[in-house]
């Protein structure tokens, strides 16, 4: 792929899964990867399989990921000429992209005022309502003295949620004045957290909608395209669990109309680099021509955890794209070109005990083993002997499955999760099994409430799992008492690259 502007090294202010992603889209395009990490990650796989590595500080993201100055003196020592923010952390920071920008560096991102006016939800919100575009009932921006009297007007259950935030931080579900204060309190300190913004949006609640949201792709040229959609729906707590595409609630018709509106957004702030534009379909409710209405619910102004599943039915490569617009390049195709094949599933596979109210289990991964075989890929930051910290996401990986249909689609899905072997700690694959073959899912008629409700009633409990899931629940954790020796045994990491401990030899000195 030619560059008008060619990227010689690029900087990932990232880590895990992520960050393997985009180095490997650097070798792709022979561009040299620089990865950073905090002391927590400094045997991480992303630092093993990058040219050079920096440290950046504790293993706290306050002080190593989220430190825009040790990120851009890692960049300077390393003599890097761009950064790819990933997702999370600093990748929806328009302040964070001007600085890069400001000392000359490449931003692999959407440009700064164009994050400011989508990343923000109150301010996308706004425009939508500007543009016509159906939204939830709601307020942009909320005090703490406001709130319970906009919550009233509006009417319970309503939904707080972080401005800047995503991935289900920052929000809370709240059906009652006397929850209201102490929701908002833990849901501000929690955006704090995470993004550094603690500014709250107040919505109306609505109780069996879809997740669907459309991925959008924008040229230098500020206009932009589609690229389907996904659903996101079969989600616990706002975490999602399942993605698929496309969406099996959304026909030809309601695709095009969610496309368009879309590309309005990101045309209205001449959007450029990979952005995903989130609605929320109710296929109970339609509009006088029978199709299903769709709100507007924000705009995630970077590349989303669950891409690979669009990237799967439109035969594209995302970070390739990323990296292409960032060099000034068009985008690779256009959108009559675009055509959507076969049916693609993502399960997100993290250390989590669903027999203990899915409590984060963080330990070493005695055995690591991902399936393959036709149609199955998987993404992740980890291999065996690695350890899963207790200071980051615990997602280990994302597993996916590309079949001709749905349910080829879901077969292969759960043919990939029976062959995934993991030891060392308790995983979400059983659970993901259980919600594979409930009759719902099946149908398509998950909503985003459902597995909530369904966990509350004690419908989706381990124990409830079919009888021919429980071996694997109690193989993996006898297996986990059988391997327990072997973890101080395992063989040591490799060496790592001459700058991981965060030295600064010369690039001359290294070659």
């Amino acid at each position: 792929m030619s560059t008008s502007k060619p990227l010689r090294r690029l900087l990932i202010a990232n880590r895990g899964e992520i960050a393997v992603r985009v180095l490997r889209g650097c070798r792709d395009l022979g561009v040299s990867p620089v990865a950073v990490f905090s002391d927590a990650d400094r045997l991480a796989r992303h630092v093993r399989m990058a040219d050079a590595a920096v440290r950046l500080g504790p293993a706290p993201s306050a002080e190593s990921y989220l430190r825009t100055d040790a990120i851009l003196d890692a960049a300077r020592a390393t003599e890097a000429d761009s950064i790819h923010p990933g997702y999370g952390f600093l990748s929806e920071n328009a302040e964070f992209a001007r600085e890069v920008m400001a000392a000359g560096l490449t931003w692999v991102g959407p440009p700064p005022d164009a994050i400011e006016a989508m990343g923000d939800k109150g301010t996308a919100r706004a425009r939508m309502i500007e543009a016509g575009v159906p939204v939830v009932p709601g307020v942009g921006e909320i005090t703490d003295e406001e709130a319970a009297a906009r919550a009233e007007r509006i009417g319970y259950p309503v939904m707080i949620k972080a401005v800047a935030g995503g991935g289900g931080k920052g929000m809370r579900r709240v059906d009652s004045a006397e929850e209201l204060p102490s929701a908002l309190a833990m849901a501000r300190s929690e955006a704090a957290s995470a993004f550094g913004n603690d500014t709250m949006a107040l919505e109306k609640f609505l109780e069996r909608p879809h997740h669907v949201e459309v991925q959008v792709f924008g040229g230098p040229d500020g206009k932009s395209i589609h690229l389907g959609e996904r659903d996101c729906s079969t989600q616990r707590r706002h975490q999602k669990l399942v993605e698929e595409a496309p969406s099996p609630v959304v026909d030809a018709r309601l695709r095009e109309a969610m496309g368009q509106v879309a590309v309005a957004a990101a045309d209205a702030v001449d959007y450029v680099g990979a952005g995903t534009v989130e609605f929320l379909v109710d296929p109970h409710d339609r509009d006088e021509n029978g199709m299903s209405k769709f709100y507007f619910l924000e705009m995630n102004t970077r590349l989303q955890v669950e891409h690979p599943v669009t990237e799967l039915v439109t035969g594209t490569d995302l970070v390739l794209w990323q990296l292409a617009v960032a060099a000034g390049e068009p985008l690779p195709m256009k959108q009559e070109d675009l055509t959507l094949q076969g049916h693609a599933l993502e399960c997100r596979i993290y250390a989590e005990d669903p027999e203990m109210n899915f409590a984060p289990s963080p330990g070493t991964l005695v055995e690591y083993q991902p399936p393959d075989g036709p149609g199955v890929r998987c993404d992740s930051g980890v291999q065996e002997g690695d350890e899963i910290s207790i200071h980051y996401d615990p997602m280990i990986a994302k597993l996916l499955t590309w079949g001709p249909d749905r349910p080829a689609a879901i077969e292969r899905m759960k043919r990939a999760l029976s062959e995934f072997v993991i030891s060392g700690l308790r995983t979400s694959i059983p659970f993901h099994l259980h919600l594979l073959d409930l009759p719902e899912f099946h149908e398509g008629s998950v909503h985003v409430n459902h597995v909530d409700r369904a966990l509350k009633d004690g419908l989706g409990s381990l124990t409830d799992l079919p009888e021919d899931d429980l071996p694997l629940a109690v193989s993996v954790a006898a297996l986990d008492e059988l391997l327990h020796a072997r973890r101080h045994a395992l063989r040591p990491a490799p060496t790592l690259s001459p700058w991981a401990e965060g030295g600064r030899r010369s690039l001359k000195e290294r070659r």
